[in-house]
């Protein structure tokens, strides 16, 4: 099994990259054309937010960029386990079985970062006397 790269930039690029080259083998249907132009859209968005997040003008700022990949990793998981579902590939494509367990694990760092931003911005809760 190949080892997943540390760095979260060049792993959500890997993820939309992976993600483009599974829409082109979608069938040209109306269902086909139409998952593969939502999953286009929210599977590549996560690696542009992630890297709008890094220049983020505040705390505020940071949390909302990684809140809108967070969402877009949940849109993207929803539409694949949606086309899995389908039939219009088959439910053992390797492509796809990887991209469910990648979207699974990038959602529980994006959901972590998130919960760690907000904590941070809160501040330290005071001691109970």
């Amino acid at each position: 099994m190949e080892k997943k790269p540390y760095d979260l930039e060049e792993r959500t690029t890997m993820f939309g990259s992976a993600i483009i080259r599974f829409v082109d083998r979608l069938p040209n249907t109306v269902a086909g054309r139409h998952m593969g132009g939502q999953l286009v859209r929210c599977g590549t968005a996560p690696a542009f937010h992630y890297g709008e997040s890094q220049s983020a003008e505040s705390p505020k700022d940071f949390i909302h960029k990684i809140r809108i990949a967070h969402k877009e990793l949940k849109e993207s998981r929803s539409n694949l386990r949606m086309l899995k579902g389908s039939g219009l590939l088959p439910a053992t494509d390797e492509d796809m079985n990887w991209l469910l367990t990648e979207v699974e694990e990038l959602i529980k760092i994006f959901g972590k970062i998130l919960s760690t931003a907000k904590k941070n911005l809160d501040g330290p809760k005071p001691l109970k006397s």
